[in-house]
């Protein structure tokens, strides 16, 4: 019994192909990826600006589900290029969907981005929130670096933005410091 099991294995092995499966699966890759590569070029470019900024989590699980059925439009023989744009182009559409309620309702943006976290002001770091965005020190003393600034005296604020980037505010002459205004409220 155990002799048959190996022998029906070694004979499924000896039909897969490892190294080479011949020249078609090569020039379907490369017919099909060039052109679902200027489809996702076009859509991008079509659906604006938006979608090729700094993400937020909507705009990364777009771009993902991109990438994903890119890969597998190149390595699927089943999936022909019309499914593919079709299936950038419905991402393309909830991207900017959800982009145009984002902008005309607040309460929706807040469900879906998240919001700046004030983690250093007027010379301290606010640990509670590098805690909860769980963001080190070094991480902000390496954003401090970034800025070529040497010092924290001369750091009003580090703010970890919508994007996942940390922004540093340097101290300025001026008392206006409206841009910090919502964020100074986190820690009040």
């Amino acid at each position: 019994m155990a002799l048959a099991t190996i022998k029906r294995g070694w004979a499924i092995m000896s039909q897969v192909n490892f190294f080479w499966n011949g020249w078609e699966p090569i020039a379907r890759i490369l017919v099909v990826g060039t052109l679902a590569y200027i489809s996702i070029i076009f859509i991008l470019r079509a659906t604006g600006k938006r979608t090729l900024v700094s993400m937020n989590a909507f705009d990364f699980i777009v771009t993902v589900a991109i990438g994903a059925a890119f890969g597998r439009i190149l390595t699927a023989r089943q999936v022909v290029v019309a499914e593919a744009v079709t299936a950038f182009m419905l991402l393309a559409v909830l991207q900017y969907i959800v982009s145009w309620i984002e902008v005309r309702w607040p309460a929706f943006a807040n469900l879906i981005i998240a919001q700046p976290t004030l983690l250093f002001y007027e010379g301290r770091f606010l640990e509670k929130a590098m805690r909860k965005q769980r963001i080190r020190q070094e991480d902000i003393l390496a954003a401090v670096r970034k800025k070529r600034i040497s010092s924290l005296s001369q750091v009003e604020a580090i703010i970890l933005e919508s994007d996942g980037t940390l922004a540093v505010v340097k101290k300025s002459e001026s008392t206006d410091d409206s841009a910090l205004e919502r964020l100074k409220e986190q820690i009040r």
